[in-house]
């Protein structure tokens, strides 16, 4: 794991120096923000990382999405949408709101717990010689954010605000790996300040916590794959699929019943199968929001889907 995280830190330091002296410092000389220096040098690791992300899972999904669709694509203005938002997140825009206003929020956090008497729980030095190994303390890190995850996401359904919110991730009716990113932006402020508090409380490293978010974020994409792809085996209790996935993001299925949807699980199963709400069923099912069906309106473009999340929320939607 020490191997890879160094691999990914070299490939992605060239391209990270380059953008930061050659864009972001010019900018802050103008304008006098150097006081900012250092904490955009790494804001701009992400923006990086962002787009190697988008030039790889566009070359590997996209064909794999063009070869063996789950079902023929019929509205790509959709899919355009959800292309901008991918590149919002990825590329940056978001990720630059996010830095601005968790980082200061973070930092006063620790702060005031140091005060106290708190500090983190540092998982990598609980059982020294074993869980510091760094493949070892990324996978025990990587199961606690997953289980974080998991409620969060179930939250995201069962409180009807949130959901207001969190609707407009499943309200895309032509699901492909593009989908992962269709958030509403305070839906997505609100989980990443709680994953970042999270790692914080856990004692993640900056190291660490890029390469989590990372993982995630690339099996999330496979999983909202125009694809009917089941793990083969025991593997699909393992890891979701996007068979798995796809019936979260089903009509009736995936919000409905007593837990308002099946197969929460971000990364692994496991939890679902823990907590009652997984979904086995096999064959192929279309998405969406049962009223949908029934002439409610989400919204076509971004803007659009943005402002009437907020509508909803006040019940004017």
């Amino acid at each position: 794991m020490q191997t890879l995280l160094s691999a990914l830190d070299a490939l992605v330091q060239v391209p990270q120096r380059w953008l930061f002296e050659g864009v972001v410092q010019p900018l802050l000389y103008a304008f006098g923000g150097m006081r900012w220096a250092e904490e955009l040098f790494d804001f701009t690791e992400w923006v990086v990382l962002g787009a190697i992300e988008v030039v790889v899972l566009a070359l590997v999904l996209g064909a794999l999405e063009r070869r063996w669709p789950a079902e023929p694509v019929t509205d790509r203005a959709a899919i355009r949408t959800d292309v901008l938002y991918t590149l919002l997140h990825r590329l940056g825009a978001f990720a630059l709101i996010v830095f601005a206003l968790v980082t200061p929020l973070v930092d006063a956090l620790e702060g005031q717990l140091r005060l106290l008497g708190f500090s983190r729980i540092n998982v990598d030095q609980l059982w020294p010689g074993v869980t510091d190994v760094p493949w070892v303390s990324f996978a025990i890190y990587l199961v606690l954010f997953d289980f974080v995850d998991y409620w969060l996401h179930r939250w995201q359904h069962r409180f009807g605000p949130w959901w207001s919110l969190h609707a407009v991730h499943h309200s895309q009716r032509q699901m492909t790996f593009w989908s992962d990113q269709r958030n509403h932006l305070l839906d997505d402020l609100v989980r990443d300040v709680a994953m970042a508090v999270v790692a914080v409380a856990l004692g993640a490293s900056p190291g660490q916590f890029v390469a989590l978010v990372v993982a995630s974020r690339v099996l999330q994409s496979l999983q909202h794959a125009n694809l009917r792809l089941r793990w083969p085996g025991p593997l699909e209790a393992l890891l979701v699929s996007p068979s798995f996935h796809r019936l979260h993001h089903a009509i009736g299925h995936g919000h409905e019943g007593p837990a308002k949807g099946v197969n929460f699980a971000v990364l692994f199963p496991v939890w679902d199968v823990l907590f009652g709400t997984a979904d086995w069923r096999p064959g192929f099912v279309p998405t969406g929001i049962r009223d949908q069906l029934e002439g409610r309106d989400y919204g076509r473009g971004f803007w659009a889907q943005q402002g009437r999340a907020i509508g909803r929320w006040f019940g004017r939607a």
